[in-house]
């Protein structure tokens, strides 16, 4: 079984939501779909009573702080787990708590729910204004690279390139670096899309294998010419 990354206590147990029609091995109790069931080995699949983890109630995932405290603060805990058609693995739904220690998890949240919220702002704040320097020096090293870029373009490709959670180039370790295949990657790919006929020849139904295969020299002439001006 493949686990989804962050069930990092190998105290807790591991409970599982049902994806069909399900029985208790034990009771033989119908549990239905979306059960949630504990697998104890050669006693087969149990419902929680027979698992001895039904006083345990559920908290879902996204509240990270709750979560680490609720942890912190359950003598057990359980993991809840649902399989992903679409990503063939299993991925953490929530966790299993002492209610006792759901309870007192809640109340340290609300003690410091306003200062939680001002460092969350903090570090949004330092985020971008970090990205912003790194989208800036990427540009200065599209001028360097291709110093007969267009004026007005390093800072449009950079800018593309280094979206955050794009998967582009510029979100690379060697993008980071301010490698120059990083940023010679950058700037082709402005070059296809804005000096070329590369949009054109997908619209019309082409792979983008052969699309690109097709503009191939004439992007290589722009870099040429951007990088000997």
């Amino acid at each position: 079984m493949n686990f989804v990354a962050g069930d990092r206590s190998s105290r807790d147990l591991r409970v599982f939501i049902s994806t069909r029609e399900s029985r208790c091995d034990e009771c033989g109790e119908d549990l239905g779909r979306r059960a949630l069931i504990f697998l104890a080995g050669d006693r087969g699949a149990l419902c929680l009573t027979c698992a001895d983890l039904d006083h345990l109630i559920l908290l879902p995932s996204g509240d990270a702080a709750l979560t680490r405290r609720a942890r912190k603060h359950s003598g057990l805990a359980a993991v809840v787990l649902k399989w992903s058609r679409a990503r063939k693995r299993y991925e953490r739904q929530g966790l299993l708590v002492e209610e006792q220690a759901l309870e007192r998890a809640e109340a340290e949240c609300l003690s410091d729910a306003e200062a939680r919220a001002r460092r969350r702002d903090r570090a949004a704040v330092q985020r971008a204004e970090l990205d912003g320097a790194f989208v800036a020096r990427f540009a200065e090293r599209i001028r360097q690279v291709f110093p007969g870029c267009p004026s007005d373009r390093p800072e449009r490709i950079a800018a593309h390139a280094c979206q955050k959670y794009s998967g582009r180039v510029g979100r690379s370790a060697a993008a980071r670096r301010l490698d120059e295949d990083a940023v010679r990657m950058a700037v082709a790919a402005h070059v296809r899309h804005d000096e070329t006929r590369y949009d054109e020849l997908l619209t019309r139904g082409r792979e983008r294998r052969e699309a690109r295969d097709q503009v191939r020299q004439e992007v290589e002439r722009v870099l040429a010419r951007w990088r000997n001006a």
